[in-house]
């Protein structure tokens, strides 16, 4: 005889505002939590609706749409940072938990105030200023030197709204083209020797879990690669770089995962260059190389259950993103990319191909690193269709020893 299903209880309803590959990703990592994801997203065809059961589409800049979306669900959480802190108030205000929350994440919406508040808590950051005019910023950089670099304070990523100014004139030229005004932060330029990126997660039960430290490559301010533990970082320098990240999520009571983007200097001191409150680009390693993904565990601090082992699976792991290239059928290089690395794990976001757009990301993971650079690299050219004849040393297998 078969039994009536049990509908006593009702699935715990985790919203997350935006569609993107971010989110996409996260909907996969709640599949096996047992959770129920529900999808705001941009329109029908964004990565993540393309995937998930239960997705509406809107609008994260109306207030209406948000609250009424939001009271189908239990707790909110993000794919990005750009939803207003007063449509987030209004929505806790109806008793529904926001993770992270608003007064935590304007510091991830807005660049000045972040600055303000880690001079206040003696965060090392470059040298800044927030400036209203051309002349500001021109005595800015007479002050501390040029060239300097110049952020607008909201809505910047991937290397949008941030310029490298070599000499006075461009600040001129800079603000003529803001087009309506913007709030630009002028900053010190940092000579500095590489990115590396913390990433931590904490709860609302104020456990905190820290990934290892990566080295973050970028190119026109687009991250490429990460290589994770950072080769050469000493084990100081990594619990440094861990416990700085480890503070700001207490200090700013995040919860969920909280990248911290660093610069170091030659001398290893690092400053803080940007902040992300959700998972990160830098993080996509963790989804096949550490015993618990960026993903999950920023699902298991929403819902507040214990925090996951951040640890590598292998000694070393390399992510490199796939960017829009050449070939715009992905899926049918998989038959080339599987069949020289059976160890090789591919990522990819269901985004319609377009010249240097994230549309997917892979990951080596083995013992060494050279070899798994090699092997990363080698498979996200094939996908971006660049002539790379890389070898994998003759080890199909993926150098399983």
């Amino acid at each position: 005889m078969n039994e009536e299903p049990d509908t006593s209880v009702r699935p715990f309803v985790v919203g997350i505002i935006g569609g993107g590959q971010l989110c996409r990703m996260m909907y996969a990592a709640s599949i096996g939590l047992g959770l129920r994801v529900r999808i705001l997203a941009e329109s029908p065809d964004v990565s993540a609706a393309q995937v998930g059961s239960d997705v509406v589409v809107g609008d994260y800049t109306d207030h209406d749409t948000v609250l009424t979306f939001a009271r189908q669900c239990d707790v909110i959480t993000f794919d990005h940072e750009h939803v207003s802190t007063e449509i987030l108030r209004a929505v806790a205000a109806e008793g529904i938990e926001v993770r992270p929350g608003p007064d935590a994440l304007i510091h991830a919406q807005d660049k000045g105030i972040m600055r303000q508040r880690f001079a206040d808590m003696g965060i090392p950051c470059p040298v800044n200023r927030l400036v209203a005019d051309a002349d500001e910023l021109k005595a800015f950089g007479d002050e501390v030197g040029w060239p300097i670099i110049a952020k607008a304070t909201r809505g910047g990523y991937d290397g949008k709204g941030v310029w490298k100014l070599d000499r006075p004139g461009e600040a001129d030229a800079l603000f003529a083209g803001l087009h309506g005004g913007a709030d630009i932060l002028a900053e010190e330029f940092v000579d500095f020797t590489r990115e590396l990126s913390a990433i931590v997660v904490r709860s609302p039960s104020n456990q905190a879990v820290a990934y290892p430290v990566s080295e973050s490559v970028q190119k026109e301010g687009i991250c490429t690669e990460t290589v994770t533990p950072a080769e050469g970082l000493t084990d100081d320098q990594a619990i440094t770089c861990q416990e700085l990240a480890l503070r700001i999520a207490r200090e700013l009571d995040v919860v969920g995962v909280l990248a911290v983007e660093l610069m170091q200097r030659a001398d290893g001191s690092v400053v803080v260059n940007e902040l992300a409150m959700r998972p990160h680009n830098t993080g996509h390693w963790t989804m096949d190389g550490a015993y618990t993904s960026q993903f999950e565990n920023h699902l298991r601090a929403v819902v507040d259950l214990p925090l996951g082992d951040p640890g590598l699976r292998d000694p070393y792991a390399v992510m490199t993103n796939v960017l829009g290239g050449t070939v715009e059928d992905l899926p049918s290089e998989l038959l080339h990319c599987f069949a020289r690395d059976r160890r090789l794990r591919v990522q990819l976001y269901g985004k319609q191909v377009r010249s240097h757009r994230k549309v997917g990301h892979v990951t080596v993971t083995g013992q060494d690193l050279a070899q798994v650079r090699r092997r990363a690299r080698h498979a996200a050219s094939r996908l971006m269709g660049i002539d790379d004849e890389a070898e994998t040393d003759g080890d199909t297998d993926g150098g399983r020893r």
